[in-house]
């Protein structure tokens, strides 16, 4: 009867723990986000199979009026580090799978606590789409340091990673470190720069394929945190978008580290199975962020 109670007591804890872990969804706006009207499109999943190819099968969800984010907790492996997740998809719609699910997961098993968001996105795109996605990211961050006590987090070490137009994303919170909407609640008061940035084939860096300035949303200067670029030259979306904001890294003294390879296309995630350089980056990533003692070394 003993064994059996502890069997019992130990089974209850191995049960408490794992669901401790598991992740945790909240709004963003618990009263809406704002510049939402009542008449927005429903969110929805888009899988057309003339999206889905080499890369296999992706989720992208569209219209989303609601924004999310959705909290993975490191384990015993907890380095206290955090990673705010911007899926790509041309402000259109979020790769949600291959550039968030599956790189949280990732994280994780590193010992970075994970935070996916789920930011305002519409298939009938808005003038400068990235001005609603980035009051969803300065949101996001806030909370995240509001409660980094509660989720063993250091909040002198929570960056971004960012994919395509999550990309782009990253840089515009990396250089708006003053809110652009009212304030909501105490989480607005707090830093919402990040620590450091990761930029995975950025795209609208360049305002144009005519236009070789960089956009309005991402303005490098002396308060841009360290950044990690990682892209191939027959990206699509074009290799001069990190070569240009490396550049203004760099005139504005800010510390960077650039990877460019020649071939690998876009929007591959880490799905090395369809892609080698979908097997590199992360390799590249966790040295770098050893480096600068956001992890321990050999992650």
């Amino acid at each position: 009867m003993i064994r059996v109670s502890g069997f019992i007591l130990l089974f209850a804890l191995i049960i408490s723990i794992a669901q401790a872990q598991e992740p945790l969804s909240l709004k963003l706006w618990p009263k809406g986000a704002p510049g939402v009207t009542a008449n927005a499109s429903a969110e929805s999943v888009v899988n057309r199979p003339d999206l889905d190819g080499a890369k296999g099968k992706v989720t992208r969800i569209t219209n989303v009026t609601d924004p999310v984010m959705t909290i993975y907790r490191a384990g015993e492996n907890n380095t206290g580090s955090a990673m705010l997740v911007f899926p790509g998809g041309g402000y259109r719609w979020l790769a949600f799978d291959i550039e968030g699910t599956e790189i949280c997961e990732w994280l994780v098993s590193k010992g970075v606590n994970c935070v996916l968001v789920k930011y305002r996105v519409y298939l009938d795109q808005k003038p400068e789409p990235w001005k609603q996605p980035l009051e969803d990211a300065q949101r996001a961050m806030g909370i995240v340091r509001q409660h980094a006590k509660e989720w063993k987090i250091d909040p002198a070490k929570i960056g971004v990673m960012g994919f395509s137009a999550g990309a782009h994303l990253s840089a515009a919170l990396s250089n708006h470190p003053q809110r652009t909407y009212a304030k909501v609640d105490s989480a607005d008061e707090l830093d919402c720069r990040p620590n450091f940035a990761v930029l995975l084939y950025p795209g609208m860096i360049r305002r144009s394929a005519d236009d070789q300035r960089l956009s309005v949303a991402v303005q490098p200067n002396a308060n841009t945190p360290p950044t990690f670029l990682f892209q191939t030259e027959d990206d699509p979306v074009h290799v001069e978008n990190s070569l240009l904001y490396y550049g203004a890294l760099a005139a504005a003294k800010v510390p960077a580290e650039m990877h460019l390879y020649p071939t690998g296309g876009h929007g591959y995630g880490m799905r090395a199975k369809y892609n080698a350089v979908a097997g590199i980056w992360p390799e590249l990533l966790m040295k770098w962020l050893a480096d600068l003692k956001i992890i321990h070394g050999n992650k």
